[in-house]
């Protein structure tokens, strides 16, 4: 069993106000899976009732509500009587709602409905509960489902519980009550209800219990005995007294007494808790009264005393009241006197007797005092005056050391655990309670002090920048005022020095220098002096400055638009760090320097570009520190940059009696540009290099000629611009002067493998690649005869033929076989060139049938296809009377079709024109005879002929032709086939079915039967076969499939030249 969560609802109660508001149901759907049913249950007896939601399809927890009748929310009633419950069972997802009945009432019976909502969704039921038998004599308590008051009742019978009608509420309920009632029931206009109530005349209501009813209030003296006497209409039923709702028991204070048929409640020896509300209760009624218990006023029988005393002496007034326990107010000058916990004011009680006591009495107690009761008052006057004062030894004036002890006097003694300068002044002794005093002086000395740490500078350094003021104020202290003396070295600063001048004032001394200088560097000592002692300080004083000029910088290399430069350091660096250079930059015959760096260059090299090849330059330095910018280096020596060399210089080609070779461009071309190369050429064995090209080439592609077939040679190119020739780029290795031959290949493009189809009229250009060296023999043939340059323009180069067309006819369709020869090395390739045009009309066409509003036409395919396939045909119709034509159908694949919906009466011809790739055919074929279609009533002719059977054995009307493939691209294989019933096409390579292999994917639409090949590798190659197999019959074609590219000696794929595409394996 899986672990159930459960809640126990235990509410507090729901106002009327609540209960009356509608209640809004959503949309009604099917939630409980178990409905709660109609029950019975003895009177006393629990009881529970049960709804479980099945929770699979919600999210969340439904919420539900129980309710008793229409309108009365029962989570507002939970309690001992009433409880629900819920629980979840997490392995069923059923959620259990309960509902327990405890302890049954007769006035729980009734209709209960139970709602379940889950956001859009909604159910509910209702149900029925009868509660069997009586209460028994004393289960008086309704407990908190007591529902009588807010239903309708059953039975006219007079209870506690409240009525709805609030004018009946507010008649029988105590005028204290009436605000409570108003809130209780939303009353707002309390005041103008109870006026309307005024006039409302009474009803005496006409009591089945009593005779004779309590009064409506009684009076009587504190300590004094009363009686409440009522008188019953029937001796014999069972009365209760109560007070303040509490019933009452006898004891001596409440005696009861039966006399007769009335009933007495005597109340002796009435006290202040006496005076409350009092009921009887004779069976279902009640009666009530109020009394209220008079307090005799309190007398004072003995009062107050005047006093006379001195300070700090104990003060007690007494007096006297004629009651036990009463209460009395204690008054000053007419002022209630505090006695709470912190006030110096003490009262106390002894029976009768009262006394207000002040333990230590001062001069602000003198006054008129009172005490006050219910019966009297009394008052007297409290005069409180000073000690006398015998002086035995006067206070002396004293000084003291700052931060030490102090000590005022011997036996009434001040102390000061540590002295400052505040506590210096004039002291007065002055006795509490006595009118004298004693006075005396206190003199606080101080040594000196410099406070150089509220000052915040770093080890007592103070920077400051050449040529500005500097004024250095420094804290002092010291009592009395100490004397200052500046001092660098031992030359004495004077306050009336000129440029260097130092001042005292106050609590501080200030060093002041107008201009400062470098020599004002250095540590300057304070001195200061008093009556207490010396102090002595140091501060250090750092003037700043911009560094020094570097020396010339060096240039030890220099490129074609740049250069590498080098400096040292400054020698002095304005005792300031040096943060960075500037460098600046010349023509040797300008004067204007340019700044070449904005930002702060943090190391002692740096690399000008952007020169010009050819212009002497020079360059000069900056060192920058947190003052500023330094004058200016020396310049540095002329120089003047070179072009860069040319880059990647490799051999291209060789011959018997040239070689050619190509580069790369410099990595940078200066401002003066490239004008362009020049190459040379040496023997192997000699130092003689020879220039090749007599004028500046710009290509970076050249062949040297003339050479000795089976020689060595060396080869170098030198980038040339107007600043002259750059250092030469030379080959590693010096080159064989002989050809190799490499045999022929050739790349057939992939979308001449298959019948390349132009239309008549249209241009044919055909680029076919190939590889092989020396330069290859290309030789064309048609169907093996020679092709006349007249119908085809034929044009060879060292690595591609075109094949060129200007104006296509259908005579140039055919097979091209092209040869690549390479003395005995041979590659051939075959083009199949289609050219098409529009096909001819259908041969004849005839009406074979007319019924109804049909017309069954047959027709035979033209003789003239347009060298492609009959993709269709298109019909149209024209009534004889109008001869215009309308289409009936087109792309009709068909030679027989029935024409419907013709309109009875009219006579009509039907032309059919043929449809190939190119279009339609020039011209149609028309019916001979018209067909006339009849009235209705005629009769019509009709044929008898046998069903045909449509059943065939597979059948390729389309087979698979070999394919060549580029490795790494998607190929297909396609071929169609005729069958019925519909045949199963099984693919094989070789003679091996393909089940359930990613890289091959098989498609079968309206019989065409299509086999993609996912990137295929050389592997892929071999012979592949479709099968079709059905009841009747199997057929199968094949084909090859070879796939070209295969892996270079760095991993790259050879793939034809119009591919631009590189893999690395």
């Amino acid at each position: 069993m899986g672990r159930k969560d459960s809640v126990w609802s235990l509410g507090d109660g729901q106002g009327p106000e609540d209960l009356d508001k509608p209640i809004d149901s959503p949309p009604r759907s099917t939630l409980l899976i178990e409905s709660p049913q109609s029950a019975s249950v003895p009177v006393g007896g629990d009881i529970t009732f049960v709804a479980k939601v099945e929770a699979k399809d919600l999210l969340r927890k439904p919420t539900i509500k129980w309710f008793k009748g229409k309108w009365m929310d029962l989570a507002s009633k939970t309690g001992k009587h009433l409880q629900l419950k819920e629980t979840f069972e997490r392995l069923t997802k059923i959620h259990t709602f309960e509902m327990h009945i405890i302890k049954a009432k007769d006035n729980y019976a009734g209709n209960y409905r139970c709602e379940v909502t889950y956001k859009d969704k909604f159910d509910s039921c209702s149900f029925d509960l009868e509660v069997k038998g009586l209460l028994n004599e004393g289960q008086d308590d309704a407990g908190e489902l007591d529902f009588s008051g807010l239903l309708k009742h059953r039975e006219p019978k007079q209870d506690d519980t409240p009525e709805v009608d609030v004018w009946e509420i507010l008649k029988n309920a105590r005028p204290d009550q009436y605000e409570k009632i108003a809130f209780m029931y939303g009353i707002t206009d309390l005041r103008g209800l109870l006026r309307r109530m005024k006039k409302i005349p009474k009803e005496e209501k006409k009591s089945e219990a009593f005779a004779k009813k309590l009064e409506p209030a009684y009076q009587v003296d504190k300590g004094g005995k009363i009686r409440l006497v009522v008188d019953l209409a029937d001796p014999t039923v069972e009365l209760k007294w109560y007070k303040n709702g509490q019933e009452i028991r006898p004891t001596p204070k409440y005696i009861f007494e039966h006399k007769g048929t009335q009933r007495i409640m005597v109340i002796n020896n009435c006290s202040m808790n006496d005076d409350a509300a009092y009921s009887v209760a004779a069976g279902d009624e009640k009666c009530a009264t109020e009394l209220f218990v008079k307090e005799l006023p309190v007398k004072i029988v003995k009062g107050i005393e005047a006093v006379k005393t001195t300070v700090n002496e104990r003060i007690e007034l007494e007096c006297e009241v004629s009651e036990e326990g009463a209460q009395v107010k204690w008054m000053k000058n007419g002022v209630e006197v505090p006695t709470g916990v912190r006030s110096r004011y003490r009262v106390k009680c002894e029976g009768t007797k009262h006394f207000l006591v002040i333990d230590d009495a001062s001069r602000e107690d003198t006054g008129t005092y009172s005490v006050m009761a219910t019966g009297g008052t009394s008052e007297a006057r409290i005069q409180v005056d000073l000690k006398p004062l015998k002086v035995h030894q006067d206070l002396q004036d004293t000084t003291v050391m700052l931060g030490q002890p102090i000590k005022l006097n011997k036996v009434h003694r001040l102390e000061i655990a540590s002295s400052s300068l505040h506590d210096a002044g004039d002291y007065t002794f002055v006795p509490e309670g006595y009118s004298q005093s004693l006075s005396a002086k206190l003199h606080i000395i101080d040594p000196p002090r410099v406070h150089l740490d509220s000052m915040n500078f770093p080890d007592n350094t103070v920077t400051i920048v050449a040529g500005n003021k500097l004024r250095l104020e420094i804290p002092i202290s010291g009592e009395p005022a100490p004397r200052v003396v500046w001092m660098k070295g031992e030359r004495v600063i004077l306050e009336s020095g000129q440029r260097v001048r130092a001042e005292t004032y106050g609590d501080q001394t200030s060093l002041t220098i107008e201009v400062t200088e470098r020599e004002d560097t250095g540590n300057y000592k304070i001195v200061l002096q008093n009556e207490a002692g010396e102090a002595t300080a140091s501060v250090k004083i750092k003037v700043v400055d911009i560094p020094d000029p570097p020396e010339a910088p060096l240039v030890p290399v220099v490129g074609g638009d740049w250069c590498s430069m080098t400096w040292e350091p400054p020698k002095y660096d304005g005792s300031s760090p040096i943060l960075g250079y500037f460098v600046e930059r010349k023509k040797k015959q300008s004067s204007r320097w340019m700044r070449l760096n904005f930002d702060l260059i943090k190391e002692t090299s740096f690399e000008p570009k952007k020169m010009i090849e050819g212009v002497p330059y020079e360059v000069r330095i900056f060192a920058v520190n947190a003052i500023g910018v330094s004058k200016p280096s020396e310049p540095s020596k002329a120089f003047t940059p070179l072009g860069d060399e040319p880059t990647m210089l490799v051999v291209d080609d060789v011959t018997d009696t040239t070689v050619t070779v190509k580069w790369r461009p410099p990595e940078t071309i200066g401002a003066a540009g490239l004008d362009g190369y020049l190459v040379e050429y040496c023997i192997e064995g000699t130092d003689d290099w020879i220039v090749s090209n007599t004028e500046v080439t710009e290509k970076t592609r050249y062949t040297i000629t003339g050479l000795t077939p089976g020689c060595k040679i060396l080869v170098r190119v030198k980038a040339l611009n107007a600043a002259g020739a750059s250092t030469p780029r030379t080959l590693q290795h010096s080159i064989l002067v002989k050809e190799v031959i490499e045999p022929p290949k050739i790349r057939v493009p992939r979308h001449l493998k298959q019948t390349y189809t132009r239309r008549v009229g249209e241009a044919v250009n055909l680029v076919v690649p190939f590889m092989g060296k020396p330069r290859p023999k290309v030789t064309w043939l048609k169907e093996g005869k020679t092709i006349e340059p007249t119908d085809v323009s034929i044009r060879n180069t060292d690595c591609d033929s075109i094949i060129f067309i200007r104006k296509a006819e259908r005579s140039h369709s055919g097979k091209y076989e092209m040869n690549v020869q390479v003395e005995n090395h041979v590659d051939t390739a075959i083009l199949d060139i289609q050219i098409v045009d529009l096909p001819g009309p259908p041969v004849c066409v005839t009406i074979e049938d007319v019924w109804g509003g049909n017309v069954a036409l047959v027709w035979t395919p033209p003789k003239d296809n347009g060298n492609a396939p009959i993709t269709g045909y298109t019909i149209q119709k024209a009534d004889k009377k109008t001869m215009e034509w309308f289409t009936c159908i087109e792309h009709y694949h068909r030679t027989c079709i029935t024409i419907t919906e013709l309109v009875v009466g009219n006579e009509y011809f039907f032309r059919i024109f043929a449809e190939n790739m190119c279009g339609l055919s020039e011209t149609a074929t028309q019916t001979k005879k018209s067909a006339l279609i009849v009235k209705e009533g005629l009769q019509i002719k009709t044929h008898d002929y046998n069903d045909h059977d449509f059943k065939e054995a597979p059948k390729f009307t389309q087979p698979l032709i070999n394919t060549f493939a580029i490795a790494g691209y998607n190929a297909t294989l396609n071929c169609s086939v005729r069958a019925n019933p519909k045949a199963k096409v099984i693919w094989m390579k070789n003679k091996i079915a393909i089940l359930d292999d990613p890289r091959y994917r098989m498609f079968s639409n309206q019989g065409v039967c299509t086999l993609e090949i996912r990137k295929p590798s050389p592997y892929d190659g071999g012979m592949y076969s479709c099968k079709a197999i059905n009841d009747l019959g199997e057929a199968q074609v094949e084909c090859k499939l070879e796939v070209k590219g295969q892996c270079g000696p760095r991993g790259e794929l050879s793939l034809p030249p119009w591919v631009r595409v590189c893999i690395r394996v």
